[in-house]
């Protein structure tokens, strides 16, 4: 059992998501929301989360408790209930970390990489909860699901997943102390079980001496013709019971062609894609509802945060689509410089003073709905705002901050 995490937690004043900040934390809130028709017991358990009510809390494996004070003197004991994963389903988890250093390395920086979420759930482990996974417990005589003590508590924990996601690993069974453990044993027995035989190497001067004598005698390629559009007819029809009619097989071939074109100038980019980041590239460059629609229904995803990441892939490729989902911290001195120059260029765009605040790889123009985040290629991508408080990409990226703040403060002038 992890020690309790100290309280009470004052929670932010305005909004449900204020909560929680990360979309992971998000997804906590939304469970919870989504397992319960009755919103007036979840309103009153914000306003006991914001007013402190929430006494210290105890995170184990499988649940989460804490004392709720409510209207009578003596508080209640509430918790909330997770289920925790099998063996089998905590080896998958650790084999998806494993496979990829970038994951330990964002988790251990705080982060929740939306990847190893999305694999583990192509496998049937559910690292987040669902609507149907949460089963809150109170001792009070409210009869809701939620009362508004358990409401409150699973408001109060959202703050502590934000900042640190093992704690859904605790939640699932397992603490952050066993995680790493288990990763350190996991690439140990994989250095002690193969280790490569050494090359035996050749003198720089040797091979390269090899390679001019050999391209001296070996005849230049021919120049690669620029490929053709495809435009030969399918000889036959689909079949019936596939849902796929011939202009959608015509329009699939395609984009193979192009793809092929490509990888013959030597971009591999799409070699190296996974299914759902196939999914929006082709929902990015297709036209038309149709193929949006039925492209989002077999990826499983949520139509809001598939569109979100369209726009993503066609504003800047897979690196658009990292800079929508993980937030990472570069190098300070970035910050600072891009800081200085768009304030200067603020002074000359408005006679307002408009504050910029900075948070990690981002930089938000406070109470005007703009948001420029720094992308891992130097890049700054332009988001903006919309009603619901959500940011979307907005324009393309550019390596001048300046422009790109530019090319998104004149769509909210027009």
């Amino acid at each position: 059992m992890s020690p309790s995490v100290p309280g009470p937690r004052r929670a932010p004043t305005r909004g449900r998501r204020a909560f929680a900040t990360t979309w992971w934390g998000q997804a906590w809130v939304a469970a919870l929301e989504n397992s319960t028709l009755d919103a007036g017991r979840l309103s009153r358990g914000r306003t006991y989360a914001r007013q402190g009510m929430v006494g210290p809390v105890t995170i184990a494996p499988g649940q989460v408790n804490a004392t709720v004070q409510g209207s009578r003197p003596h508080p209640y004991r509430s918790a909330v209930q997770l289920p925790v994963l099998t063996d089998a389903q905590w080896d998958t988890v650790l084999d998806t970390i494993t496979a990829r250093a970038a994951h330990l390395a964002a988790l251990l920086d705080g982060e929740m990489p939306a990847e190893l979420v999305d694999d583990a759930r192509h496998a049937d482990v559910p690292l987040l909860p669902q609507p149907t996974e949460l089963d809150p417990e109170c001792s009070c005589p409210d009869w809701g699901y939620p009362c508004k003590h358990a409401a409150a508590l699973c408001y109060a924990i959202a703050a502590t997943i934000d900042t640190d996601p093992f704690v859904l690993f605790t939640l699932r069974g397992r603490s952050r102390e066993e995680v790493l453990a288990q990763l350190r044993a996991r690439r140990t027995a994989a250095q002690t079980t193969f280790t490569p035989p050494a090359p035996a190497g050749l003198p720089a001067a040797g091979a390269y001496a090899a390679w001019t004598a050999l391209a001296e005698h070996t005849p230049l390629l021919p120049e690669l013709p620029e490929p053709a559009p495809h435009a030969t007819a399918l000889p036959a029809a689909p079949p019936p019971d596939t849902g796929l009619s011939t202009a959608d097989l015509e329009r699939l071939m395609a984009d193979t062609a192009a793809r092929a074109a490509r990888l013959l100038t030597g971009d591999t980019t799409s070699l190296h894609l996974t299914q759902y980041q196939d999914a929006l590239r082709i929902a990015a460059n297709t036209p038309g509802p149709e193929w949006f629609h039925r492209l989002n229904q077999n990826t499983g995803a949520k139509p809001t945060a598939f569109a979100r990441l369209t726009r993503a892939w066609r504003h800047g490729g897979p690196t658009g689509v990292t800079v929508a989902e993980q937030p990472h911290t570069p190098d300070p001195t970035a910050i600072t410089a891009a800081r200085t120059l768009l304030t200067e260029a603020l002074t000359e765009m408005t006679t307002t003073p408009v504050p910029l605040r900075a948070w990690r790889n981002r930089l938000t123009l406070t109470n005007h709905g703009i948001q420029l985040r720094l992308g891992p290629d130097a890049r700054w991508y332009p988001y903006r705002q919309d009603d619901d408080g959500d940011w979307w990409p907005a324009a393309p990226a550019d390596p001048d901050p300046v422009t790109a703040l530019t090319s998104v403060w004149q769509q909210t002038e027009e």
